[in-house]
Parts: structure tokens; C-alpha cells; sequence
């Protein structure tokens, strides 16, 4: 049976949509709208326009539009009546006892139930026999049997239907758990997604299992394979371990490239990591970032992949209002590496020291130029000038202007 139109009515009553969005998008009032920058596409120039008026929304450029339950789905992922629950908590409205249960609702419960089944048994391979070579695999590379067992990590066997098998015998069918993600189809049939690989979940902030990260353990390729977007997962919109990182005590998140940089730094007691899900930073996980701190150390990989990696994170986070320090890890890779050679006291000290954001892009520019040389000196300071320019407040701008010249001594 459908919601009554006087729950719905109600609902909308006591949304604010202004609120809704503000939580995940920085906003700017323009007469009577409201404009930000879209959480559903990349943008550099705001297109994303709020109505206070109709209490909706509309994105110039992706076309993405509705009320706030639209918009709730959207942003988490959800189906339509777990986002009116959403609101309705929020606005402090009790749902109606007979609501209604559509197929697609369903099949999002249905999905999380089988991950959450395939999570248990993939940990419960690595802790078996057959698993050795995946727990020996997680001690070589220096995580104790808490850190395996706080982060849940498991185990894939190297068999073409390990858990197809167990599934089947809890009841769920193998086109279901390629809905999941889970399995595929081949022209002889279905297989297990992962195979011969220790297996990392992806838990979002509810607690919900929402996909797999499985790794080899040789050199075959490819080296990750990770769960595509399904009904209850988009890696645009997830951060890994955010779930255990927003119950931490720091007031800034640390945010890493890998699972495993992330995985190291909790054990050594740094529960404030998180990483992007296979993809590059977006203004999704920027956004979702903001939910939780206004401040971020980045921890990229020190070589010029993740270097390059920075540049493009630092002006997503800038322009969702996060301030942006980046952590010099040289002359190691990664967290991971850094943290099993000079340990935690070290690693905090390079937090302590993190290079503002502007000043690393700054550093890192100079380098396309010959310093010694007059002419591509000025050309540098040029370049210099121009950014300096990016900034749309005096003050700003001004201390940015004084730290440079003291700098370059210009």
C-alpha cells in the first residue's frame, strides 16, 4: 500500500530543502535561488540551482532535478522509501505503520543481505586452511590478527563457484548475486566475481556492507578488481573505512589513495584515514568529506602519479570549503611503507609539519621552471601572480601574496 498523500504532504511541510542540500553542497544565496557547485557531475562553475520558493532543485548541466527525496536518493544511494524514512526521522515524523515496500527497495535489502553473508564467508575462508595464503599474505605485510579481524578482511578461493555454492545453500539465487555483484554470467554459466584474492569490504556509514575490493597476491593482472556500481553502491560517493574515521576524536580526516595505506595508519592508531574506492577524488567525496571536517591532510603516493593526484584533489576540496595541508611521506612511497620503516611518532611528526596547499602548488610549479635563468624565473613569477589571482577574498589573497614574496623573496 502507497504513503498517503497527507504523510507526504506533511513531510514536505516540515523539509526544509535548503537544509536538506546545504549538508552535502556549499550554497550561494543569488536573489531568490540558491547555486553551488553539482554533487552529481564534475564541475568547475556552478550550474546546481535550489528553488526555496517550490522547495526543489534543478542542475543546469547534468539535468539532475526534484524535491528532496529526490535528492536524498541521489546523494545516498537509496531507494525511494529508505530516503523518505531518512527525512522523516529528520523532521522528527513518525512513518506511517502500513507504508509500502517497492520491488526495487527489495532488492537494495536483498543485495546488502548478500553482501553482508559473502563478507562473513570470505573472512571465515581466510581464517580457514584453505585461507593460509591470504592471512600469511595480511602478517607479511605487517597487520596484526585485530586489525584482520577490526577491518574484516577475508579471503577468495582459488575456485570458479566457492561462493556461489555457499550462497545457494543460504537461499540466494546466482542471478541475484550477480546483482550484487557478486557473480557473473558466461556462456557456460555463472562464476564467483573474485577468485584467488584476500578480499577487503567496503562498509558504509550506516554499517552496511556495499561492495568488495579484492587484491591478488601475485603479479597476474589485473592486479584489483573492485565491485561495479550497483543499487547500493557508487564508488563516486564512498570513502573507505569513513565508517570507523567519523567516530574519531581528530578534527581533520587523513586522506589516502589505498586500502591498505588506510589500513596501516589505523593500526598504528591514526582511526581518522579514509580513501576514495578505486576512482579519483571527486566532488562527491568532497563533498561527502565536508559532512565530517573541514580540514584534510592529504597522504598521496610521493611519486608523480600521486603528485598529480594532489593537483587535482586540492582545488575539489577548496571548493567545498576544505582547508587542505599535504604530508610529505619522502623519501617512502606511501603511508604503508613509511609507517613500517620510521612508525607512528615519525608520521605524526610529518602531520605536524603538512605543507599548505598553495604553497605545494606553488613548490611544485617551480619545478617546471629554470631558476637560475632571468627570463624563465619571471615567467615562474607570472605564473605565480596569476594563481595568487584565484583568490576571491582580499584578506586571502593578501596573506597569500605576503607568504609568497617572503618566500621567493620577490
Amino acid at each position: 500500500m502507497a504513503l498517503s498523500d497527507s504523510f507526504l504532504q506533511e513531510l514536505k511541510m516540515k523539509t526544509d530543502i535548503e537544509d536538506v542540500i546545504s549538508t552535502y553542497v556549499t550554497l550561494k544565496r543569488r536573489g531568490a535561488t540558491l547555486v553551488g557547485l553539482c554533487p552529481f557531475h564534475n564541475e568547475k562553475t556552478p550550474s546546481f540551482t535550489v528553488y526555496p520558493a517550490t522547495q526543489s532543485f534543478y542542475c543546469f548541466g547534468c539535468g539532475a532535478g526534484g524535491d528532496a527525496i529526490t535528492f536524498l536518493k541521489k546523494i545516498e544511494n537509496l531507494d525511494y522509501l529508505d530516503a523518505v524514512k531518512a527525512l522523516a526521522q529528520r523532521a522528527g515524523l513518525q512513518m506511517p505503520q502500513e507504508g509500502f515496500d517497492d520491488s526495487l527497495s527489495k532488492r537494495r535489502r536483498r543485495i546488502l543481505e548478500m553482501n553482508r553473508e559473502a563478507a562473513r564467508f570470505y573472512h571465515s575462508v581466510l581464517l580457514s586452511p584453505e585461507g593460509k595464503v591470504g592471512y600469511d599474505y595480511y602478517i607479511g605485510r605487517a597487520l596484526s590478527a585485530a586489525t584482520i579481524n577490526h577491518f574484516g578482511l577475508g579471503f577468495a578461493p582459488n575456485r570458479w563457484d566457492a561462493l556461489l555454492k555457499h550462497m545457494r545453500a543460504k537461499g540466494y539465487q546466482p542471478a541475484e548475486l550477480v546483482d550484487a555483484g557478486l557473480a557473473r554470467k558466461g556462456q557456460k554459466g555463472y562464476y564467483d566475481n573474485f577468485r584467488n584474492r584476500v578480499m577487503t569490504p567496503i562498509i558504509d556509514v550506516r554499517g552496511n556492507v556495499i561492495a568488495f575490493g579484492g587484491r591478488v597476491l601475485d603479479d597476474s593482472k589485473p592486479k584489483y578488481i573492485n565491485t561495479g556500481d550497483t543499487l547500493v553502491y557508487k564508488k563516486t560517493n564512498e570513502l573507505f573505512a569513513l565508517n570507523f574515521a567519523k567516530d574519531s576524536k581528530e578534527d581533520a580526516l587523513i586522506l589516502c589513495e589505498g586500502y591498505m595505506d588506510v589500513i596501516a595508519l589505523h593500526q598504528a592508531g591514526f582511526d581518522n584515514a579514509v580513501a576514495s574506492l578505486g576512482t579519483a577524488l571527486t566532488s562527491g567525496h568532497a563533498n561527502l568529506l565536508k559532512r565530517y571536517t573541514k580540514n584534510v591532510y592529504l597522504t598521496y603516493d610521493s611519486d608523480g602519479a600521486g603528485v598529480k593526484a594532489a593537483l587535482r584533489a586540492i582545488p575539489i576540496l577548496k571548493e567545498v570549503g576544505i582547508t587542505t595541508k599535504v604530508i610529505n611521506m619522502k623519501p617512502y612511497k606511501d603511508p604503508d611503507e613509511f609507517i613500517k620503516a620510521l612508525g607512528a611518532e615519525e608520521y605524526q611528526k610529518r602531520i605536524d609539519t603538512a605543507e599548505n596547499s598553495f604553497m605545494f602548488e606553488i613548490r611544485i610549479l617551480e619545478q617546471q621552471y629554470d631558476m637560475h635563468d632571468p627570463e624563465s624565473k619571471t615567467k615562474f613569477y607570472n605564473a605565480v601572480a596569476e594563481k595568487l589571482c584565484t583568490f576571491g577574498e582580499k584578506l586571502e589573497r593578501d596573506n597569500y601574496i605576503a607568504a609568497v614574496a617572503d618566500k621567493y623573496m620577490i
